[in-house]
């Protein structure tokens, strides 16, 4: 290969890596064994991360050709650090698009062109000395990770060329070493043929966005070790294979010693053999992994020269495990496996891709925090250190290679390959082939890698198949997994699962039911999306029903937001087009269960409990106990139920019991029946603690949760204390005014209202109560064209006119009664009727007569203003975290607190968000105590309070752009549709959730003063 330069290769697809060392697995090694038992980092490595200097060129004409020279002088450019992004570090800005290139509509180009107007060129310069331990040693140089090509230089001499983003490109450098300071020179170029293979749902960066460092090997290395365990079929005695490949030629009479311990340091085996032989060794009656118990071994590698001394250490950590298809089920160590899974980017809200190990660890005890047992490495190779993590706390990994081309075969959500790459086009084939052979090399080791991935939406192809052939070639102890061949069946062979992407629960069903010769799961599905994730039960319950439905992967784990300044200097979270990008796709990068500040979405709390292994379901004496674990029992749990009344707690208790995997118990309650001598609602909680701390939760986190909620008798009425001889009622010309000891409670003829509720003179309501038929719209719902299909009932919360007034004297109460016509049509009729009650309360019942050929209705409510000062939330309802009709099952009936600010969810594109289902009564009251509540008289009650109405919502593309903060909005809904979460860009919410326009609607409740 030529070791002149150019960016020529940056179109030629013959030319990929220039003097790059071949790809090996991602081992560490040692000079010591007591360097290699503690782990600490390696002294064999030099890191060259921190300050860089910097030039940014918007095109290659415009780039300083020359400044790897040694007479070059760069000490007058700007800097930047590695690892991290160049736009987003002052330079160029971020793009986000998701299935376009993002270059359409600007250049007229196919594979392998790219743009020459634009195509960002980074220029990076680091400045070092050789480390004193790497003097007179050969001297390597790895970059785990630089989007999308770049060019190398030493001193001025030519190292090398690489593509593919994820992966780690190596090279020589001791041939181009000098004393003293060294000058490396790194050119990066965004565009390359690369990019056309790496058309993900992210934002568009470049630049050094992985560790850089140096590092040197003993004098006898083994480069690349190939780690293979198998397991007898009663999973008694475990053997362990390492194939090895040393560096360099090994000299004759060089020894290995290979040692297995256990978790607590126990020696279990050792072996001695030559250097030429494979390492071979068996551990009886093994500790299996798996991700409910990920146990570890340690492999002791240890090298020997010819005079005895100990060259070398590799601590390599081994799982015990079989993933196999038998009959037609994916199995775990012999039993069914279900991924309750999410796919996940490599995301930070201020460094995007350049993700900390911090971030990582925050990320895996969220995982496991919350039941979620699997991830799909979404769409390229993550960093080493998370198959380490995933390793260690036990989470199934689906391992993709960098790989998409949706915008080469999918216009516009139509499928069409007429230029789809790679397909069955030759030349593409080594090009893509080399990711493949970079990914499996580098992560073949870690045991949480069950499945690899030839890539995401790339349609199907030869191409695409001969990768699922070198797998398969390489690694027969794994599948493969790869969903484009939905779309083109001739590729069939390709995967080893039916793998599709947002198909409907009908969808799956209907395929399970039609004697399939493949398990199923769902790469991607609920598209988490904004206030999104309704309906998801309707996939988990597939899991029982079918054992061919294996589970699946929501999309996905975190938003990608990155924080922005508005024009006052404010941080804000900002999406697709906030940077001045075009083309761009907005606020579709927005799709997490996690904010991009790591922070959980109330979307988790469904997640949690519909990815439960246990499931609880108590009743009135007991709770049954179904564990779905495959290889846990409940030994490590303390079983924890309380009894409420009314909300509040009148028993607890700890239990213990143990159920084993797949198998099902019984507890029975202790309390005795009198502490149900009241009449009234009561919910029994159960829960599944952690007894003992672990790596990822603290004693007592919650694993699992089950309720029940019953009721004895009926509820007393409370309105019949006082007399309606203590009301006085004042008929005005505009205003009908309902007076008792210390209230006056005004209705507006004029308005059609309620207008004004004055407790103790304190007024309580800031605008009036008005029918609501509208919500703002989710992000599902403009997905969904909301607007378009149900955009009258915006209308009609807007233009009403009242045409009837009644006021009606009872024998306990007055009921002033309002009826409404709407302005999208004069057959609709909408009535409100306040009754006031002597002791102050209002009974408020909204009444809508159903019409024909109406839209679904998104809402019907009655919403009204309040003074900002009460913002204080108290809630008898399903909770803590927001719900909707279909997004409860997680929720828990109980007594929560909040503040109106609080219970705006942080979606970063305004949207509905902050109902509660369930409500039995809500209390709004400001910092003094003062304030109303709001409760249900025969049925629960959907409430929100915000600081915003809908309208507001509705018309804010960010949350910069809400208004002041001046008013509590309470919003009361006899009903709301569902948030939905199929997909996002068509699906509607599911028909049990709707709200149909054509049937009679009515609720009622009760406002009392505090």
């Amino acid at each position: 290969m030529t070791k002149t330069p150019t960016i020529d290769w940056l179109t030629d697809l013959d030319i990929f890596a220039v003097n790059r060392l071949p790809a090996h697995s991602d081992h560490l090694y040692y000079e010591t064994m007591a360097e290699a038992k503690s782990a600490i980092p390696m002294k064999l490595r030099y890191y060259l991360n921190g300050n860089w200097k910097f030039n940014y060129a918007v095109n290659p004409s415009n780039r300083p050709e020359q400044f790897y020279r040694l007479d070059y002088e760069c000490s007058g450019w700007g800097d930047i650090t590695v690892p991290g992004h160049i736009q987003l570090q002052g330079y160029g800005k971020p793009q986000y698009v998701n299935t376009m290139y993002p270059w359409d509509g600007l250049n007229d180009i196919r594979p392998p062109e790219i743009p020459t107007d634009h195509n960002p060129v980074g220029s990076y310069v680091k400045y070092f000395h050789v480390p004193e331990n790497m003097d007179k040693r050969s001297v390597y140089i790895s970059f785990q990770g630089v989007e999308s090509a770049f060019f190398v230089w030493l001193n001025g001499e030519f190292v090398g060329y690489s593509e593919d983003s994820f992966t780690p490109a190596e090279f020589e450098l001791t041939p181009f070493l000098i004393e003293g300071e060294n000058k490396l020179a790194v050119e990066v170029y965004q565009r390359s043929t690369g990019s056309w293979l790496e058309d993900q749902d992210f934002w568009r960066f470049s630049g050094i966005f992985r560790d850089v460092y140096l590092y040197t090997v003993p004098e006898i290395h083994i480069q690349d070790i190939h780690v293979q365990t198998e397991l007898n079929p009663s999973y008694s005695v475990g053997t362990l294979n390492v194939n090895m490949k040393f560096s360099s030629e090994v000299p004759s009479g060089s020894k290995l010693v290979g040692e297995i311990v256990d978790v607590k340091g126990n020696l279990i085996e050792t072996t001695y053999l030559n250097v030429n032989q494979s390492l071979s060794m068996e551990v009886k009656n093994p500790n299996l992994w798996s991700a409910e118990h990920p146990y570890l071994y340690t492999l002791f590698i240890q090298v020997y020269d010819p005079s005895g001394n100990l060259v070398e250490v590799i601590p390599q950590k081994i799982g015990f495990r079989k993933f196999e298809l038998a009959d037609k089920i994916m199995r775990i160590n012999g039993e069914r496996i279900v991924f309750k899974g999410v796919n996940r980017h490599e995301f930070n809200f201020r460094s995007g891709r350049a993700i900390t190990k911090e971030d990582m660890l925050w990320d895996i005890k969220t995982l496991k925090r919350n039941n979620i047992n699997a991830v799909r490495t979404s769409h390229y190779p993550n960093q080493s250190y998370w198959y380490e993590l995933c390793d260690k706390y036990g989470i199934y990994v689906i391992d993709e290679m960098n790989l998409e081309t949706h915008g080469s075969w999918q216009k516009m959500g139509a499928v069409e390959p007429s230029w789809n790459i790679p397909g069955n086009k030759p030349e593409w084939e080594n090009i893509v082939l080399d990711r493949a052979v970079s990914m499996f090399e580098r992560d073949k080791n870690h045991p949480s890698i069950l499945i690899w991935s030839c890539g995401n939406e790339s349609y199907a192809g030869e191409v695409i198949l001969n990768v699922t052939k070198y797998f398969k070639s390489v690694d027969p102890s794994r599948l493969v997994h790869y969903e484009g061949v939905f779309h083109n069946r001739d590729y069939n062979e390709t995967s080893d699962m039916e793998s599709r992407m947002y198909a409907k629960p009908n969808d799956i069903e209907k395929y399970l039911q039609e004697n399939p010769d493949k398990p199923y799961i769902s790469c991607e599905y609920m598209h988490a999306m904004g206030n999104s994730l309704g309906g998801m039960y309707k996939y988990t319950d597939l899991e029982r029903k079918y054992p061919m439905y294996q589970g699946g992967f929501i999309w996905d784990y975190i938003d990608q937001s990155i924080i922005k300044k508005d024009r006052y200097g404010n941080e804000f979270l900002a999406y697709g087009g906030d940077f001045g990008d075009r083309p761009t796709d907005y606020g579709f990068c927005t799709n997490g269960i996690v904010y991009a500040n790591r922070e959980l979405s109330p979307k988790m709390q469904e997640v949690k409990f519909l990815y439960q292994d246990i499931k609880l379901i108590p009743d009135r004496n007991g709770v049954t106990i179904r564990n779905e674990g495959l290889f846990s029992n409940t030994a490590d749990y303390d079983l924890e139920y309380k009894l409420f009344h009314e909300g509040k707690e009148l028993y607890k208790k700890t239990s213990s019991i143990v159920v084993e995997p797949q198998g099902e118990g019984r507890l029975e309650f202790q309390w005795t029946d009198d502490l149900m001598g009241d009449t009234g609602e009561y919910c029994i909680h159960t829960s599944f603690k952690l007894k003992e701390s672990t790596r990822w939760a603290e004693s007592g986190h919650e694993i699992a949760f089950g309720q029940f909620v019953f009721e004895i008798e009926e509820k007393v009425n409370e309105n019949q204390a006082l007399s309606i001889r203590d009301l006085r009622v004042v008929h005005g010309d505009v205003n009908i005014g309902v007076h008792g000891r210390d209230f006056t409670i005004i209705f507006s003829k004029a308005v059609g209202s309620l207008v004004s509720l004055n407790y103790a003179g304190k007024e309580m309501i800031e605008s009036p109560l008005v029918p609501l038929f509208w919500r703002a719209t989710t992000d599902n719902d403009r997905g969904y064209s909301q607007t378009y299909h149900s955009g009258c009932w915006l209308t009609a919360s807007l233009a009403r006119k009242c045409v009837g007034i009644d006021v009606d004297e009872k024998n306990d109460r007055f009921d002033i009664s309002f009826t409404y016509k709407l302005s999208i049509s004069n057959e609709i009729e909408v009535k409100t009727i306040y009754s006031v009650y002597p002791d102050s309360s209002i009974r408020v019942k909204s009444i809508y007569h159903g019409v024909e050929n109406l839209p679904q209705m998104p809402i019907f409510a009655v919403s009204f203003k309040v003074p900002a000062t009460f913002n204080q939330l108290e809630w008898y309802a399903m909770g803590p975290e927001e719900n909707y009709s279909d997004r409860s099952m997680g929720a828990r009936l109980g007594i929560f607190k909040n503040t109106v600010s609080e219970n705006i969810s942080g979606y970063v594109n305004p949207q509905e968000s902050g109902n509660r289902t369930g409500v039995r009564w809500t209390k709004l009251t400001n910092c003094e105590g003062q304030g109303v509540r709001i409760s249900s008289t025969t049925e629960p009650l959907e409430c929100n309070f915000s600081p915003y109405t809908a309208f507001e919502l509705e018309n804010a593309a960010h949350h910069y752009e809400l208004p002041n903060v001046h008013h509590t909005v309470v919003t009361v809904a006899g009903k709301q549709m569902g948030v939905g979460g199929d997909d996002s860009w068509g699906a509607p919410v599911h028909e049990e959730y709707l709200l149909n326009a054509n049937e009679k609607m009515e609720f009622e409740f009760m406002i009392h003063r505090i």
